[in-house]
């Protein structure tokens, strides 16, 4: 007889219910603290569709993840005040924005397609930056106010850390749903097929480069929904979001957690930003120490912390069997 739940199932459920159990038990500064992290997750978790399921290395995820913020807060500043209509435009932003360059970036291969992605990433933030009546120039947009919640003629207050930060586990959990139906369909089978032998793909009737850009596409969409969090969460878009160095960050903590794995980023996520914050309450020279760690963690880890964990389960189930 067939177990109702499996047990990876039952993992995910007691995941959320800690989650959901978390800001009753943390302090303010606590729920600050998951919140972006829970936001930082997404982000990670679209650019490991990418680079662990398609075998592309991008560095220009945070072009999207910016592109997300700002359309966000246009939205707000300039359109209706509805915080579902500022997501929908972050999410939209980002997808409409992959479009075009995911067209160009996915004809080419490996290094190539990672010089192509930075060298977007750099002119979008360039852009950014310059296109003071937009976008706000260096300063960025930070005069708006943040949209309240309204469910169902019930409003809510974002203003409240705990407020906002249910709203963030919300999106995230539902992003991550949808990248879970991704990875789990034929068009997973798919992305993973190209990461191991594209060439395969293509012999059996797939077009790569179509199968690439809907994955391109749906990264860019998942990263513009994480920048407009992020937005709102720092109460500002700024060009710094677009910088191909905030790419960098997804990577490592793609790296960190496991690449490939599914929730890989986002325990990388967690990592990361622990130990960044554990760190600078002792020390001004804390990416000296964060380095050195995160160096000892890769090296212990080559699989990433989640994903090295995982492959010595399944060792020692095969053992025991």
């Amino acid at each position: 007889m067939r177990p109702l739940l499996r047990p990876s199932s039952i993992a995910g459920l007691v995941l959320v219910a800690v989650l959901l159990a978390a800001p009753w038990v943390l302090s303010t500064y606590g729920v600050i603290v998951l919140t972006e992290i829970l936001t930082m997750s997404l982000f990670a978790m679209s650019f490991n569709l990418l680079f662990g399921y398609t075998g592309l290395l991008s560095f220009g995820q945070a072009g999207f993840f910016g592109a997300g913020a700002y359309c966000a807060v246009l939205t707000v500043i300039h359109g209706p005040s509805s915080l579902w209509a500022a997501l929908g435009a972050g999410f939209l932003g980002g997808a409409l924005l992959a479009l075009p360059i995911g067209w160009l970036c996915v004809r080419r291969d490996e290094i190539y397609f990672a010089i192509l992605t930075l060298g977007f990433g750099m002119m979008l933030f360039t852009v950014a930056h310059n296109w003071r009546s937009v976008t706000g120039g260096s300063d960025g947009l930070g005069n708006f106010t943040l949209p309240e919640l309204n469910l169902f003629g019930w409003t809510v207050s974002l203003f409240h850390p705990k407020h906002f930060y249910f709203l963030v586990l919300a999106v995230t959990v539902v992003g991550a749903l949808f990248l879970l139906r991704v990875v789990h369909s034929p068009f997973g089978l798919l992305l993973k097929g190209t990461r191991e032998n594209s060439y395969r793909v293509s012999f059996v009737g797939a077009n790569v480069r179509t199968v690439r850009l809907f994955a391109f596409v749906i990264a860019g969409a998942l990263a513009g929904l994480a920048g407009a969090l992020f937005a709102f969460f720092n109460r500002i878009a700024s060009p710094e979001m677009l910088h191909w160095a905030f790419s960098g960050k997804a990577v490592l903590m793609t790296i960190l957690g496991g690449a490939g794995v599914f929730l890989g980023p986002a325990v990388g996520a967690a990592i990361f930003f622990a130990l960044e914050h554990f760190i600078t309450a002792y020390t001004t020279n804390w990416m000296i120490f964060l380095g050195l760690i995160l160096v000892v963690l890769v090296l212990l880890f080559p699989q990433g912390v989640l994903g090295s964990i995982l492959d010595f389960l399944a060792k020692s189930r095969k053992g025991r069997d």
